[in-house]
Formats: C-alpha cells, structure tokens, sequence
C-alpha cells in the first residue's frame, strides 16, 4: 500500500525537521577531548584469549583508538569480545570474525594486535604488514630463527611498525637494572643469570570432535595436520612443539630479552652454547623441562639460562659484576648494596629507551613513525637465544652460536631445527 503525500504536506514536514535542533555526539565531531573519526587509529584485534582480551581493553583505553574488528577462531569468542566493545565504547560495528584475512583485507583498519599461538606469529606479522598493517606481537616473534629473521626484513622493507610483547622493556624496574650494568656500576659484568618458570608437564590429550564453533584449520595454520584432540587450543598447545616450543622459549623470551638489553656483548659475535634439560618420557609434552644452560662469549662474559627449580639464584634476572649485582623481578628490584637502588643516571651516560606502558608506545609509535621500545630485532635476538639454547639441550653436546650467520658454526644437524616446513598455503 502506497501512502500519498502531497507537496504542501512534504514542505511543511521538511520545514518543521530543520526547525528542530539535531544533535551529533561530540566523539562523532572530535569534540569535548574526544578524538574525530578521521584521527582515529583503527584496530584490528586476532586471538582473544585471556592475553588478546587485554590487548582489546588495553588498546581501547585511548581515545584516538577504536577496535572495529575482533577476531578468534572460536566464533564464539569473536563475538562475546564484539558485543563487549560496542557496549564499552557506545557505539555499534565492531565486526566478529573467524578469519584474520578479513581483517588484512579491510582498508580502514590501520593496525593489528597478535595474540595467537607461537606457530603462527611470523606468518601472521608479515601477511599483517603487507597488508600495510602495523602490529603489536605478542611474544615470542616466531616458532624458528628462519621465521624470525623473515619478520625482521619485512618490518625493514614495508616500513611497518612492529611492537614485541616483551612488555618488561616498559618497566622502570628492568630499564633502571639493565642502566646499572650497561654504566659499570656493577663494575666488569662477568655473569648473568635468567630464569623462568617451565610449564606444565602435559599427560595425553585424548581425541574429540572438534567443538562446533571452532574453525580448526586456521587454528593449525601453518603447522602440520593431526587430528584435534580435547583441550589442544587452550593453553595445553604450549607444550607441543608444532606450536610452541615450550617455556623455554615462550616464558624465557621475556627475561632473556632483558639479559640482552643489560649485557648487549650477549648478543654480538659468537656464544659456546651447552646445557641439559628434562624430556618427558610419558604423555604429549615433547618440549624442555627442568634445563639448565650456559652460554659464554668470547670475551668470558657467562649467561645461565635456568628454569626457576635449577636457578641457584631465583626467579627473575641478575647481573652480576665485580663491584655488585642487581636482581630485578617483575614487582621488584634488588641489589648486593642499597645504594646500587639511589644511582641516578648522568646526562652523559647511557640512557635506555624510556617507556612506561607498552600499549600507548605503540599507539605512539603508530602516530610518530619511530621504531618502539621493543623493536623486532631485540624479539627476534631473545627469541632466537631461547631456541639456540633449546636446541643445545637437545643436542647434548656443546654448540657455538654465529649470531651474524645466525647459524651455528660447528652443526649441521643442529642447524637443520633453525627452520621448518610450513602447511600450505601459508609462508613467511
């Protein structure tokens, strides 16, 4: 049924609209401190896990961003964290979806953040800053040296930001501690010491169907086919190496970072590499357990790698020196005197990288073009330190490190665990 209306009463109707007052929500005009949407930076949110969670809230905090998109390969995931966004922020559109690429796809979304499992960290970064993307990573950058060295260059060649999850590096505490060392207030740094916890010791995850509302082809990405098994995709994967290799990478990247922020020697010619671990003889864990490693550079400068139980000085990571060391934890710094704790840093001595929340360093680096507070070569260098010291317990026998060859000098068949094969289609 057609409703007649004749041009009288359409002039009078119009007239009366514009006579009313209309009304734009000042986040729409950029008023009142909000920010305009064409100032925004939109972001793209994958992997929404208890660490992708975070990033969403963590990221929303600021007014100049806005989440348009989620994404997680559980849909149902995708679409409690959208409902969640859109009631946060007051607004309607923040997209659910199961597929990443959507989101690559998308010519309004500037920026991703990365909170998938291990495996997919590097293929996923590269595809991301192809797409002209900038992305926040979580830790650790990558499954293999090869995969790490392939993110470097594309963050170099696209121009791209890249923010590691390394978040200690926007901690006073581990900034002021690397400071001490790298100034000779400990005096000639002769020892540094990392550990972390090692995980859980996984028994056998039993077969299952997969949950309806899971797409488990693009949870397995570029890992090899097997069957989905129950409680693969949340946390357990950890353990398996096709995904992860272990704590000794996943939590041992972050405090070893920090080892090579404080004492940069560790990371500039050669390492003797040697060190045992715990292999679980039972079960589907077939990472590292229980290691213990030393790496020494030519100069006699030692680093011990250690899960907490074999650490002889706790968790967390000390320099040691002949005039003093420090100790620092998240939450907590130490020092062999007091007055280590009230140096101040002089003008003209070396200062690091000053960040006080990694979130908004990004969301900065985003809007300046500068690189962040934890670049992607300082990931991929704690990354590949943590895997150069998985693969000497594996191998039993004492390695050398060339960290300009990034290969070991000495093994070819430990030289062969530096890359893998990635399932079709995916590549880095």
């Amino acid at each position: 049924m057609r409703t007649h209306l004749s041009r009288r009463r359409f002039l009078t109707t119009a007239a009366s609209a514009l006579a009313l007052p209309y009304f734009i929500p000042a986040r729409a005009l950029g008023r009142d401190g909000a920010v305009a949407p064409s100032n925004r930076i939109a972001v793209g949110s994958i992997g929404l896990g208890d660490r992708g969670t975070g990033h969403v809230n963590e990221i929303s905090a600021f007014k100049e961003v806005q989440v348009v998109a989620v994404c997680d390969v559980f849909r149902s995931k995708a679409e409690r964290v959208s409902l969640s966004v859109d009631e946060k922020s007051g607004t309607k559109g923040c997209a659910a979806t199961q597929d990443f690429r959507e989101l690559f796809a998308r010519p309004d979304i500037d920026a991703v953040t990365l909170a998938t499992p291990e495996n997919w960290h590097a293929a996923m970064s590269i595809a991301a800053m192809k797409a002209g993307k900038d992305v926040y990573c979580e830790k650790a950058l990558s499954l293999t040296v090869a995969e790490g060295r392939a993110a470097c260059e594309a963050v170099r060649r696209t121009g791209r930001i890249l923010q590691a999850g390394t978040q200690q590096r926007s901690d006073r505490r581990f900034r002021f501690a690397c400071e001490l060392a790298r100034n000779g207030y400990l005096g000639k740094l002769h020892t540094v010491t990392a550990a972390v916890p090692s995980g859980r010791r996984l028994m056998k995850l039993q077969p299952g169907p997969v949950p309806a509302d899971l797409n488990y082809d693009l949870w397995l990405g570029p890992a090899p086919f097997k069957p989905y098994r129950d409680g693969l995709c949340s946390y357990n994967w950890y353990f398996l190496t096709d995904y992860c290799a272990g704590w000794i990478q996943s939590w041992g990247v972050h405090h070893l970072d920090i080892a090579l922020w404080g004492a940069p020697k560790l990371g500039a010619s050669t390492l003797e590499v040697e060190g045992t671990a715990e292999f679980l003889p039972e079960g589907d864990a077939d990472v590292s357990f229980g290691w213990k490693v030393k790496m020494t550079t030519p100069e006699g400068l030692l680093m011990q790698f250690f899960d907490d139980a074999n650490s002889p000085v706790g968790h967390g990571v000390r320099f040691e020196g002949d005039k003093g060391w420090v100790h620092v934890t998240r939450g907590d710094i130490r020092a062999s005197s007091a007055s280590l704790l009230d140096v101040i840093i002089k003008p003209g001595e070396e200062h690091l990288y000053v960040s006080n929340n990694h979130m908004e360093n990004f969301v900065r680096c985003i809007q300046t073009r500068h690189d962040p507070v934890a670049p992607v070569e300082a990931c991929h260098a704690a990354t590949t330190i943590s895997l150069v010291a998985d693969i000497a317990t594996r191998a039993g026998r004492k390695l050398v490190w060339d960290w300009n060859k990034e290969r070991f000098t000495n093994d070819e068949s430990a030289n062969r665990l530096l890359s893998r094969t990635l399932r079709n289609p995916w590549k880095v």
